[in-house]
């Protein structure tokens, strides 16, 4: 009985051993398979970045950031396989550029690289002390490329020592007057929102400019009830350009 198990035994260490090597042969041969195949998509000149190819680098969705900038990031690639671009470093550059969003970079078979840019949509303008500046709804600053013409509102408040979380409380609460002014937003010119619980804004009404304030809510309504009662204020008090309007139904002059 002794004698019969150790047979046993043996088979079963022999099998063993025999599957531990098939097993080390099959990933050494993976090994040198995925090595070759590395070395040729790497070092075969059918999949370099050429400057003799016009698209082989396309870059998609720019209107303001800088198209140079971009290109740039990318010169030490052409002369090298597509497949030795890093493009995780290349789309964290990417993003480091202003008004780049988001962006995306890929390989396209044999020898191109494709970039997708998704650039920054600003909301209002922002006076600082450095000067004027766009803001997005993220609260991210912007400069005013060259080539662009934007027809926003001022949203005052913001401060250059301000943290982006709080820009970007800011233009929140810029957004949150907006959409619920609605067709009476083409009116305004200038929203402080400074102190999200009274909201200021300037605006334009029967070619006069008045600051108005609008509390924590309720805008179109407070707004509608001052222009629909403004002709009479403005006989009664036609110097005056500042109006509490923080109680609903109710208008009080500010001299």
């Amino acid at each position: 009985m002794a004698r019969e198990a150790k047979k046993q035994a043996g088979r079963v260490n022999w099998r063993l051993t025999f599957a531990i090597l098939a097993c080390g042969a099959i990933g050494v041969s993976t090994a040198v398979g995925g090595y070759k195949a590395s070395l040729f998509v790497t070092s075969d000149p059918r999949f370099t970045l050429s400057h003799d190819r016009k698209d082989a680098l396309t870059i998609l969705g720019l209107t303001y950031a800088s198209r140079s900038r971009a290109q740039r990031i990318f010169t030490a690639d052409f002369g090298h396989s597509i497949f030795s671009v890093p493009l995780a470093e290349r789309r964290r550059r990417l993003l480091a550029i202003d008004w780049v969003e988001d962006a995306s970079v890929s390989r396209v078979w044999p020898d191109r690289l494709v970039i997708r840019i998704r650039e920054r949509k600003p909301v209002a303008f922002v006076s600082l002390r450095s000067g004027s500046l766009l803001i997005d709804a993220q609260g991210v600053l912007l400069e005013q490329p060259a080539q662009g013409q934007f027809s926003f509102p001022v949203l005052s408040g913001v401060r250059e020592e301000d943290s982006e979380a709080e820009r970007r409380g800011h233009v929140r609460a810029f957004l949150q007057v907006q959409e619920e002014m609605g067709y009476l937003a083409k009116e305004i010119s200038e929203v402080d929102a400074s102190d999200p619980d009274n909201i200021r804004m300037v605006a334009q009404v029967d070619r006069r400019v008045v600051t108005l304030l609008l509390g924590d809510g309720n805008y179109a309504q407070r707004f509608q009830n001052f222009l629909n009662h403004y002709p009479e204020i403005r006989k009664g008090s036609p110097q005056a350009k500042v109006f509490d309007l923080r109680l609903d139904g109710r208008i009080t002059v500010k001299e």
